[in-house]
This record gives structure tokens, sequence and C-alpha cells, in this order.
């Protein structure tokens, strides 16, 4: 049985996105900014992208801008804040210890640059406090970002509640919604949102485009300097192939979304349950405020690796944290955010369900990764001195 349970780390492309790529690439081959008849085709194609992503999220078609992808998009979002801030003397931007790399080494790079940063606690349940949010939020405060939904543990943010602070504070909000978008409703102008950054991939788009959405009156700052595309906020000739995929990807994501997003919270929750029997482990994250295709587990005793390779050979794909940071040895910034002690979180497992899994997947999912935890902690130096009291249990 070969069962890809990594959906958050990339999704295959659907047929509809393929589907809306090839002609692009056959025959609408044109540079969008050409004027001659085989560019302006380009450019039909591109605009009506932009509007049909736009309307997946209640915005405007300007409010649109095209990147290469979530990580781009977050750091043109943060460096923008940044500098509207500086502008009117705010220095200050607040942000949450469990973010995306994307997220956190932009700002690292702006506290170099004098701006002061404050990274909100998410405790054990992985979301964030509004009134600790609030708490947090000065004069000098320019930016508020937090991600829609984490992307090794599932947790969704209270969004709403966060724009509606927000923007009674006359502070800009940014969300990373790249695991959100197209698995969760986002509703731009109901949630008060300034901007977000998503990513084709995540979706069932190609790798290597995204977006991102500024509201009307939020002055980007260019990332990329070149050519005048996307109204001279980022130069470079458009992915026009990957556009018109991702803008398809979209669409048939979210008139899909209800179905599948039920269909797979119900087979989450059965391989969370299932999970949940082997002794000494523990989920991740909320149980109920979470992905509908997110489990992520530690297992104490055992190294997360060696488990990912082990079920890899049963023909599971999964992971053990963001992919993003697969070849560091360090355990998860994620995982030790929620306060799990290092030697746990270096056990630990997320599996990304599609919305194509099955019970029976679900629970050979479950067999095997009981079988693997049990076959690596049978000689397992740690889990020998846990077994014998030398050393604490801490699940």
């Amino acid at each position: 049985m070969k069962i890809y349970a990594d959906n958050a780390a990339t999704t295959p492309m659907s047929r509809a996105a393929l589907d809306a790529m090839i002609p692009c690439l056959e025959k609408l081959y044109g540079n969008p900014s050409s004027l001659y008849a085989i560019g302006q085709e380009a450019k039909e194609v591109l605009e009506r992208a932009r509007e049909e992503i736009a309307a997946v999220i209640g915005a405007q078609p300007r409010e649109i801008t095209f990147t290469s992808g979530g990580s781009e998009a977050d750091n043109q979002a943060l460096l923008s804040a940044a500098a509207l801030g500086q502008r009117r003397g705010k220095r200050h931007i607040i942000s949450t210890a469990f973010e995306h790399h994307a997220v956190l080494h932009t700002l690292k790079k702006l506290e170099q640059e004098g701006f002061e940063v404050t990274l909100l606690p998410v405790h054990e349940n992985g979301i964030v406090d509004v009134d600790e949010l609030a708490a947090a939020i000065r004069p000098d405060t320019c930016l508020v970002s937090v991600m829609y939904a984490n992307n090794e543990i599932g947790t969704i943010q209270p969004i709403r509640e966060i724009g509606a602070l927000c923007r009674s504070r006359g502070v800009l909000f940014h969300t990373d919604a790249v695991q959100a978008m197209g698995h969760l409703p986002i509703d731009v102008n109901a949630e008060q949102i300034d901007m977000l950054s998503a990513s084709a991939h995540k979706f069932h788009g190609p790798k290597g485009v995204g977006f991102l959405y500024a509201r009307r009156g939020v002055a980007l700052t260019n990332v990329i300097e070149g050519g005048a595309q996307e109204r001279g906020k980022r130069a470079g000739t458009e992915n026009v192939p990957g556009i018109a995929a991702m803008a398809a990807a979209l669409r048939e994501s979210e008139a899909n979304r209800e179905r599948d997003a039920a269909h797979t919270a119900a087979i989450r929750d059965r391989l969370i349950a299932a999970l949940a029997e082997i002794p000494h482990s523990a989920l991740n994250g909320d149980a109920a405020r979470r992905l509908p295709g997110n489990v992520n587990f530690c297992f104490e005793g055992i190294e997360g690796e060696s488990l990912l390779l082990l079920l890899d050979d049963r023909g599971i794909s999964a992971s053990s944290g963001s992919a993003c940071t697969s070849g560091s040895l360090d355990p998860s910034h994620v995982l030790l955010a929620i306060g799990r002690p290092h030697d746990v979180a270096h056990g630990s497992l997320r599996l990304s369900l599609g919305a194509d899994v099955t019970e029976e997947e679900a629970d050979y999912i479950a067999r095997s990764v009981a079988e693997v935890v049990a076959y690596l902690r049978s000689f397992s130096p740690v889990w020998r001195d846990l077994t014998a009291g030398k050393t604490p249990f801490l699940l």
C-alpha cells in the first residue's frame, strides 16, 4: 500500500490545474506585457486568474499581486508594513513564536535594522490568546503578523478576532494563510485582514507560484526590482501557466471545500483516536481547532527521523515537521513553542491527509505507526532508562 500523507509539504497537482496550465505552455505563451495579439491573449488569462482568485477571498482584483510563492509574499508583506511604520515613526512588530521561518527570519532581519519584535507565546494548545495580543499592542506597533493555521500542528488561529482588534487599534494585520488557503473559508473583508500570503502548491496547484493580497491603500514595498509588472510592485515576467493553474486549483478547492473538509476531518479524528492508544504519546495542538487533515503526535523514547524512514519502507510518506527545515537536526521550533521538551520534540510525526484518504488507509497508518514505535523503543537506551525508572516519563 502506498499512502501520501504529507500534503502540508506539498500537494499533487489537480487535473483542473494541469488542464489550465497546458494551453498556456502550448499556445498562449506570449509575454503578457507585450502589445501584440498573442501577448494580449496571455494578459487576458493573467487578469482572469486575478479576478477568480480575488473572488474566492472576497478581495478586489487589483489587491492581488502574484509572487513566486508564500515565502516571497510573507517577505513583501512584512517589509512593506515595516516601511510604512518607519515613515510614521512606528517600529514595533508583533508576531508569534511558531510562525513559518519565512516570517521569523524576515523579522530577525528587521530587528537588525532597528525594529523591535514581540513574539507572543502560543501555549500548549497552539493557539494565540487575543487578550495577550491586545496587551502587547503599543502606540508604536506598526504590524501584527499571525499565521492563519500552523504548518506543523495545524492549529487554526482566531483570525476574525485578531483582525477586529488590529483594525480598532489602527495596526496593520498580516496573516500567512499558506496552509489555510483552499482548506478553510477565508473572507479578507469580514476578517479585517490587511495582507495575506498564499502558495499554490498547498492546494493542488503548481510549485513556484503564489500571491499576496494587500488591501487597497496598503502601499507595497518592492522586493524584486526591474520591470513594471504587477503594477510596478513585483518585477519579472509573470508566470502565466502557473498563475492560470493556481486559479483553477483554488476554484476547484473552494467548490469542494466543505465536502472535502468534512470527510478529511472524520478520517483525521479516527487516526488521532488510534494513535492516542500508543503509550506515552501526545497529540500536539488543540484537538478541535485544527486543519481538517492535520495529525501531529509526539512519541516518547524514539527519534522522528527513524520513524519516518521505517514508515517509508511501509509505503507511508510523512514528515516530522516543516519540509523547509527537513535538513535540520534541531527539534521543531513549533513544538518547543508549545512547551514540548527537546527530547520529546525529537520524536514527532506529522501526518497531513488529502481528501482522497480512506478509512482503510488511516487504519493501516495507525497500525504501522504503533508497530514501528514499538520496534524503535525495543532497542532504545532512552526507552530502557524510562521504563526502568532511571529517568521520568514526560508524556
